[in-house]
């Protein structure tokens, strides 16, 4: 029991002095960034239009694009907003955010920014 050493002579046994060396267990998440850890926005250009449909309760047309990133990654983004005139060779701004009735889609592009503009404003 009283065998010496660094603590005055007491023993709390290996298990305590494992988990005391070894610190307090941090619990390691997955990143679930497409453009990687840490990355905000992504600057791309766009290689087609694409119309998506969401999953089962949901029924509409969803106005996405695909785009080639400045890393070379082709990523489907999703267009905001009603209406836009994205064509190809475009450049866009995406950012990190996930389209959740539409499997895949986990960008979506910024308005007002490079070639999309902000969605006019319509008047009677």
């Amino acid at each position: 029991m009283y065998g010496g050493g660094d603590n005055g002579g007491v023993d709390y046994g290996w298990e305590v002095m494992e988990k005391h060396k070894k610190g307090p267990h941090k619990k390691v998440r997955p990143n679930r960034n497409p453009f990687g850890p840490g990355v905000p926005f992504a600057k791309g250009i766009v290689i087609r239009p694409v119309i998506k449909k969401p999953k089962k309760p949901n029924s509409a047309n969803r106005k996405c694009v695909l785009v080639k990133l400045s890393t070379g990654e082709e990523i489907t983004s999703y267009v905001p907003g009603e209406g836009h005139n994205l064509q190809e060779h475009n450049v866009v701004l995406i950012r990190v955010g996930n389209l959740q009735d539409v499997p895949g889609v986990k960008t979506k592009c910024i308005r007002g920014k490079y070639d999309l503009p902000h969605v006019i404003k319509k008047t009677n």
